[in-house]
C-alpha cells in the first residue's frame, strides 16, 4: 500500500483528490493532508511518504518553491494543477508526473503505475546502499559511509576534523578543506563516529579529539588543526576534560 500526502491550499481540492484516490484505487492510503505548505514541509522533514500530490498555485508558497525547500529525492512527487502550461516546468523540477484538475480516473491509474515503478527502483537502491554500508562498517572500522547528493561517500575517520549542526542538516569538515553537507541531524552523524575518537563538545559541534591544536581554558574554546575556533559547552566541560 502506497502512503500518500496531499498539499493543496483549497480544502475542496483536497477533498476531491482524496475521493478520487480512495474510490479509484485500492493501492494508495492518504496518511496526511495539508492546506498550509509550511506545515507540510515541517511534517516531511521527519516523515517520508511514498508519494506527494502537490498543488502548484498556492498563495504563500507555490509548488515549485515548495520543491526547492523539500530537498528529498526519495518521494515520488505528482503535481496537480488546472493549467497544463505548468506540465513541462513540473517535470523539469523533478516531479514524477502531473495531473490536470479535474482529475481523470484513467490518468490517475497511469500515475499510480509510475509511482509504483519509482518506489520499486528506490527500494532496490536502498537495498544496495544497505549492503554497501553494512560491508563497509563490518570490514573497515576506519571509515564511515555518508549518503549525500545522490551518492555514497566512504570517509576516512581520520580525515574528519569536526561536524557542525544546522538544524536538520550537518556539515562535515575534512582535513583537505572540503565541507560536506548531509541531510542528517548532528546526533545521527555522531552515532556513526567512534566514541573514543570523537566527542560532542557542544549542541552544535562534534569534534575529532586527535585534531585539537589548543584548548583555551579561560575562554572555553578549542582550536582545531584547521584553525576553527569551537566553543566548549559548560555542561560538557568536565566530560571533555576527562576525554583529554
Amino acid at each position: 500500500m502506497l502512503k500518500a500526502v496531499i498539499v493543496d491550499d483549497e480544502p475542496k481540492a483536497i477533498q476531491g483528490l482524496s475521493w478520487e484516490l480512495t474510490n479509484f484505487s485500492d493501492e494508495i492510503e492518504i496518511i496526511k493532508t495539508f492546506s498550509i505548505p509550511e506545515e507540510a514541509l515541517v511534517y516531511l522533514n521527519d516523515n517520508t511518504p511514498d508519494c506527494l500530490f502537490l498543488d502548484i498555485q498556492m498563495p504563500t508558497m507555490d509548488g515549485f518553491q515548495f520543491l526547492e525547500k523539500l530537498n528529498k529525492q526519495d518521494i515520488a512527487v505528482v503535481i496537480t494543477t488546472a493549467y497544463d502550461e505548468y506540465a513541462i516546468k513540473a517535470l523539469k523540477n523533478e516531479a514524477l508526473d502531473y495531473l490536470l484538475k479535474p482529475i481523470d480516473s484513467d490518468d490517475l491509474q497511469i500515475t499510480i503505475s509510475k509511482i509504483k515503478k519509482f518506489r520499486s527502483r528506490a527500494l532496490n537502491s536502498d537495498q544496495i546502499e544497505d549492503i554497501l554500508v553494512n560491508f563497509t562498517t563490518s570490514k573497515n572500522k576506519k571509515k564511515i559511509t555518508i549518503n549525500t547528493d545522490g551518492k555514497l561517500l566512504f570517509l576516512n575517520i581520520e580525515d574528519i576534523i569536526f561536524v557542525e549542526s544546522d538544524g536538520n542538516y550537518s556539515t562535515i569538515f575534512l582535513t583537505d578543506g572540503q565541507k560536506i553537507l548531509v541531510t542528517k541531524k548532528l546526533k545521527e552523524v555522531n552515532a556513526l563516529l567512534p566514541d573514543g575518537d570523537f566527542f560532542r563538545i557542544h549542541n552544535s559541534y562534534v569534534i575529532n579529539l586527535s585534531k585539537i591544536k589548543e584548548f583555551l581554558k579561560t575562554e572555553g574554546y578549542v582550536i582545531m588543526d584547521s584553525n576553527h575556533k569551537i566553543p566548549v559547552a559548560r555542561q560538557r566541560k568536565s566530560d571533555f576534560l576527562e576525554k583529554l
